[in-house]
């Protein structure tokens, strides 16, 4: 089942591992660009899709399993990275898709995108990072806090909704209204998605980006950092330290926005990433970035 939500953006669906993954797409052709979120969901990509679309790109924006509108629930063990970049695999696999393909990735789905690039059989062609976990930057405290539920002292899954709305009304930064915070956190509304996210929370270890750091010194596939710069825990240091020590990357940084400047400069950013998914284009990429520099 498909269902039409804005600009031509269905969001569909497709069975993996018996369960649906919910996706948000535009039918039609063009090179695909698959983008990978974290510990938010599909919805930090929406502002954005319509304008890959239009330029002729085939943006697919996956809930991983257990969140956003994806079937299942996840575990400790089935909420790794290397858990995530396996059943992205299968997800691209029940879609058909295959090598060569840009791979973005926001938060943890940034360090699921650089697993794929290191060690996924999907060939990675372009790498895309928007405020993502690099290096030891993760997880965040007000993550890392719910790795002690179950214990007496620690936080329940009831609490992760109003955490939730908290972090989302923070990282929205200019961009929070009530209709659109509400929209972000309405999955923690289910208490499965809850259990989920708290699995996911348990899992973060900044092992899995430590230990691929060597692999990506050593990597020549072309990278893009796109960066807010008030983030306060993936901070834009993180992101200078990548682009210094890594092959082939870029840094792009989005003044007045934080965890999720999709919502706060939606076309820099879509810009930015069309010129680095279709390079043949014939756009200056460093000229484009600075012709479109603002919301």
């Amino acid at each position: 089942m498909s269902q039409t939500t804005e600009a031509g953006i269905v969001r569909t669906s497709v069975r993996v591992d018996g369960e649906s993954a919910s996706h948000l797409t535009v039918e039609q052709d063009g090179p695909a660009v698959l983008l990978l979120h974290g510990t938010y969901w599909s919805r930090v990509w929406l502002p954005v899709l319509g304008r890959l679309a239009e330029a002729g790109l085939r943006p697919i924006a996956v809930d991983l399993p257990g969140l956003g509108r994806s079937g299942g629930e996840l575990t400790p063990e089935t909420a790794t990275v290397p858990a995530f970049a396996d059943w992205v695999e299968r997800f691209a696999s029940a879609l058909g898709l295959s090598g060569p393909i840009a791979v973005a990735g926001h938060d943890i789905g940034g360090a699921i995108a650089q697993h794929l690039l290191v060690h996924g059989r999907l060939e990675v062609s372009r790498l895309a990072l928007v405020n993502s976990v690099l290096y030891d930057s993760w997880p965040a405290p007000h993550v890392a806090r719910f790795r002690g539920s179950g214990t007496a002292a620690g936080p329940t899954a009831d609490d992760i909704l109003p955490a939730r709305r908290l972090a989302v009304t923070r990282v929205l930064a200019g961009a929070a209204t009530a209709q659109r915070i509400a929209d972000y956190v309405e999955p923690w509304t289910d208490a499965r998605v809850r259990r989920s996210w708290l699995a996911l929370a348990g899992a973060a270890d900044n092992r899995y980006t430590r230990d691929l750091v060597p692999a990506l010194q050593r990597s020549t596939t072309p990278k893009l950092l796109i960066w807010g710069e008030d983030d306060l825990h993936e901070k834009v240091e993180y992101a200078e330290r990548f682009a210094a020590e890594m092959p082939e990357t870029t840094l792009i940084r989005i003044p007045d926005a934080d965890h999720i400047p999709t919502e706060n400069a939606p076309g820099r950013i879509a810009r930015a990433l069309i010129d680095f998914c279709q390079p043949c284009r014939g756009t200056s990429f460093a000229a484009a970035d600075a012709a479109l520099r603002g919301p």
